[in-house]
């Protein structure tokens, strides 16, 4: 995959009016949906959100989270592990904040850190990320076959709009919170961040959803109507018993 010749924006021609009508609608069928899988607990849902700095994890998490029921949804920040953390397995964390069957979790960054930090910067020899790749994979799988779909989102942003939202951080006093001068540096390591995303894809068992970001309406379009495909296809019903 080559993520140059994939587009960042929206397809020409959209109405952006009729495109955030239609996802208002897809955020009432999915608190409806997850209402039902609530109810059953035969399922849960892990969202992953992976994309490079300002890329709009924050805003897809929050976008979606509106036609979640918040009873049975909840959102972890994946940042750099405590020391605490550090001294269990690198997976250890993420096992424990899988969402328990009825759940939806949202993962804003997620165990792909584990990969493409180490492999940017070169802290691990090459054959320590190899057998991370099949870790993964393993834990994914487990997860799939024990009634846990994993949803994974690649938010794909321009590197001049990404540039635009590193300024709005700068001087907007509404955003000036989320300015970090290190995603600057790591912004110019950009071409091998691309190249390890690349090789994620290809290697990843459970497959990607590569997120048009450019446009934030397009995006939680997109992010809204694949969990509701997703929801609609595991064919969940409210149970007839009394527990």
């Amino acid at each position: 995959m080559d993520l140059s010749k994939i587009s960042t924006k929206a397809p020409k021609g959209l109405d952006k009016k009729k495109i955030k009508e239609a996802t208002k609608k897809l955020y009432v069928e999915l608190l409806e949906l997850h209402k039902t899988m609530r109810a059953e607990e035969k399922h849960a849902i892990l969202g992953v959100f992976q994309g490079m700095d300002a890329s709009g994890k924050d805003g897809s998490v929050g976008g979606l989270y509106k036609g979640l029921f918040p009873m049975a949804a909840y959102v972890h920040s994946l940042k750099a592990p405590t020391e605490y953390e550090s001294l269990k397995g690198y997976l250890w964390r993420i096992h424990y904040n899988v969402p328990s069957k009825g759940h939806i979790g949202l993962f804003n960054r997620s165990h792909y850190e584990d990969i493409l930090v180490p492999t940017v910067h070169k802290l691990f020899e090459e054959n320590i990320i190899k057998k991370r790749y099949k870790h993964i994979n393993d834990f994914e799988s487990m997860l799939e076959d024990t009634g846990t779909r994993v949803l994974k989102f690649y938010l794909h942003i321009s590197k001049p709009e990404q540039t635009q939202r590193f300024k709005e951080r700068y001087t907007n006093i509404e955003k000036k919170w989320k300015y970090n001068s290190n995603d600057l540096a790591e912004s110019k390591q950009w071409d091998k961040y691309m190249d390890v995303y690349e090789n994620i894809f290809k290697k990843s068992d459970v497959k990607w959803n590569i997120i048009p970001a450019d446009d934030k309406w397009y995006r939680d379009y997109l992010i809204a109507k694949k969990f509701v495909e997703v929801m609609k296809s595991l064919k969940m019903k409210y149970p007839n018993t009394i527990k």
